[in-house]
């Protein structure tokens, strides 16, 4: 399905659309302040075992992120973070950014791997809140599979390659093509692996 919504005033009832799809154990591709994502509920396994087949990913080994609404889930998916790392990520986000930390015994078990990390987003971007904001957990997601190109800025090209593998594709006009920031803050010094839209000042 491709769900237009209103970039700056989604209708509820759209929202809520979303979100059923989502508790459902579906799958979406939705907006994002840098580009279109591809995501689920992160309490659905199977719907994150999706995700992963559709990007052509070893679950164990992908890169996720968890989309969040605000920085209150960090406990729930992170180990303590000490007062200057969380002042940083304030002054962050939301924004274009992900940022690396440490994973708790809290992230899905469907995730686990060595590395015991994960990448946590908090999007500028008003239909991503207002969907965290229902949703009241946080979206795994990551990006559309293979390389960045132009024709992922425009969600009907998005649905005519992907509509027949998500559940819903989110119409909220012509998105970006530039990536987030990602930070990784795993050691004593932060640094940019990967450089995005957003700008980092440690």
């Amino acid at each position: 399905m491709l769900l237009k919504i209103h970039p700056d005033n989604p209708p509820t009832r759209l929202i809520k659309q979303v979100i059923d799809c989502l508790k459902s154990g579906g799958v979406i591709i939705y907006p994002t302040d840098t580009i279109y994502g591809i995501g689920c509920d992160i309490n659905q396994p199977r719907a994150i075992e999706r995700v992963c087949q559709i990007k052509d990913i070893d679950i164990k080994k992908a890169n996720l992120s968890f989309i969040c609404k605000d920085l209150s889930h960090l406990s729930d998916y992170t180990k303590s973070i000490n007062t200057p790392l969380y002042r940083l990520l304030k002054r962050h986000l939301p924004g274009p950014f992900t940022f690396i930390l440490e994973a708790s015994k809290a992230a899905p078990k469907i995730l686990a791997s060595k590395k015991a990390t994960v990448g946590i987003r908090v999007p500028d971007n008003v239909i991503c809140r207002h969907i965290l904001d229902e949703l009241t957990n946080p979206i795994i997601s990551t990006s559309l599979p293979g390389e960045m190109v132009e024709d992922y800025t425009n969600p009907e090209i998005i649905y005519q390659q992907f509509g027949k593998k998500v559940d819903i594709v989110i119409d909220a006009g012509i998105g970006g093509m530039t990536p987030s920031t990602v930070v990784d803050c795993t050691g004593e010094a932060y640094f940019v692996i990967r450089q995005g839209l957003g700008v980092f000042e440690s």
